[in-house]
């Protein structure tokens, strides 16, 4: 019998393309997860799946339930909203801070699926830079921060997002392009290239190099491609997520190198205080993240 679980596990893998990652999607365990499709495959002895070198791809009668479940979990989900309007559900605003500044790339489709899910919440960004940005949470300026896990848990609600890597960004010609991975000491010699924020919420300062005792030479710039330019022109090396960097490789303005011989990794979660992560709007925001990132080359999902 087909249910609404087997129906979220076909979108986690169409989304993801690989069986481990949509596992995590929908708190399964991988051996959880392929059993639950043997057995839908078993019920309608069809196979809904080719195993191929880039992933899962559908077969015709797996793209049919595809369908399906996309089309049933919108009408669930719509459902659902209406029932808490019919709740009264409390017309409000969501103000949002991001911690990081290339999640602009991603945040305008999000915010677009938002208000038409829920065209009665008025949905803001709080403006500028805020190097402790759980203090606008504490001071009411702001509803939902997304960004790093916090330290203390306690007054918030944390909905993890996902997981991805940073990479370090060099110029097509630069000495250190051919390198399998990039060391501190590598970088020692460098002008690093940031976005204008504290040393101590740059991932490559914090975790690589104030650990190794490197202390580059520093210059700022606000935006990503203002970033990316500067780095293609020579004046410096950078470090960006590698979904944020996609096009500009594709295009070949740039390179990217790992960040260590595992690589660096970052999180990103979204933040709200308790007595705001029951209002259904809020629950549907991480939600919506998580969809519209699905896409997103590099990321991993966090349980």
């Amino acid at each position: 019998m087909l249910e609404l679980r087997h129906l979220r596990s076909l979108v986690a893998i169409a989304d993801t393309g690989k069986l481990a990652t949509a596992a995590e999607r929908v708190h399964l365990s991988q051996s959880a997860l392929s059993h639950q499709i043997r057995a839908v495959e078993a019920h309608y002895a069809q196979d809904l799946f080719e195993r191929t070198s880039q992933g899962l791809r559908f077969t015709p009668a797996g793209e049919r339930l595809l369908s399906l479940a996309r089309t049933t979990l919108a009408e669930v989900s719509a459902a659902e909203r209406d029932l808490q309007r019919l709740k009264g559900t409390p017309q409000g605003e969501l103000r949002i801070a991001l911690e990081c500044h290339t999640c602009f790339d991603w945040l305008m489709p999000v915010m677009h699926e938002f208000r038409q899910r829920w065209p009665e919440v008025e949905v803001d960004l709080v403006a500028g830079f805020h190097a402790d940005p759980l203090t606008l949470l504490k001071e009411g300026r702001a509803d939902l921060v997304i960004g790093s896990r916090p330290k203390a848990q306690r007054p918030w609600s944390v909905s993890p997002l996902f997981r991805f890597e940073i990479l370090a960004v060099v110029a097509n010609d630069h000495p250190l392009r051919h390198k399998r991975f990039l060391s501190a000491a590598d970088l020692a010699e460098e002008t690093l290239i940031t976005y204008p924020v504290p040393e101590q919420r740059i991932d490559l300062i914090r975790e690589v190099l104030t650990p190794a005792g490197v202390h580059p030479a520093r210059r700022t710039a606000e935006l990503t491609v203002a970033i990316v330019q500067l780095v293609a022109s020579r004046r410096g090396v950078a470090a960006l997520p590698n979904w944020g960097l996609q096009s500009y490789l594709e295009h070949d303005y740039v390179k990217a190198v790992r960040i260590g011989p595992k690589g660096l990794w970052s999180e990103l979660h979204a933040i709200c205080p308790k007595p705001l992560a029951t209002r259904p709007y809020m629950q549907d925001m991480a939600e919506i993240i998580r969809a519209q990132c699905a896409q997103l080359p590099g990321i991993e999902w966090l349980a």
